[in-house]
C-alpha cells in the first residue's frame, strides 16, 4: 500500500501498490501491520456500504466526538464520490482545513480518516453509485 499525507493531520490518502501479472494483479487493500507503522489506527470495528440511486446525493457530515469517535476508511467500489473532510479538532495543526479525494473503482483509492472530531462525508458523482 502507498500511503500519502495531506494536508489534514494524520490523514491519508491509500493507493493500492498493484504486483500485475498476466492474470491482472493483486494488491493488499488492508493490513494492520503497515497502518501501524504509518500511525495509523487498525482497528476494524465496522464494515459498511452506502448505495445512492441519484447522482448528486450527499448523505451528510458525520461529527464525531468521544466516547463515539471512530477511524473511516473509505472506498468506493461502484461509480464515483467525492469525499470531504474538515478537521474540526481545535488543538490540531489543520484545524477548520479541508480536503476533498475523489474516490472511483478505477483509481481504487482510499481516504484515511482519523478519529475524534473529524467530519467526513462524500457526494456521489455518478447514479447507482457505491461506497
Amino acid at each position: 500500500m502507498i500511503f500519502t499525507t495531506t494536508a489534514l493531520k494524520d490523514a491519508f490518502i491509500i493507493d493500492l501498490e498493484e504486483k500485475p501479472d498476466h492474470r491482472g494483479f493483486f494488491a493488499r487493500s488492508f493490513c494492520a501491520q503497515e497502518f501501524e507503522a504509518h500511525g495509523l489506527k487498525p482497528t476494524v470495528a465496522q464494515c459498511n456500504l452506502s448505495f445512492n440511486y441519484k447522482k448528486g446525493t450527499i448523505r451528510g457530515m458525520h461529527y464525531q466526538i468521544l466516547p463515539a469517535a471512530e477511524t473511516k476508511l473509505i472506498r468506493c467500489t461502484k461509480g464515483a464520490i467525492y469525499d470531504v473532510i474538515i478537521d474540526m479538532r481545535p488543538e490540531s495543526p489543520s484545524f477548520l482545513s479541508h480536503i476533498g479525494v475523489e474516490l472511483t473503482p478505477d483509481n481504487r483509492r482510499a481516504l484515511y480518516v482519523p478519529e475524534i472530531s473529524v467530519t467526513s462525508r462524500g457526494q456521489s458523482m455518478a447514479k447507482n453509485g457505491s461506497s
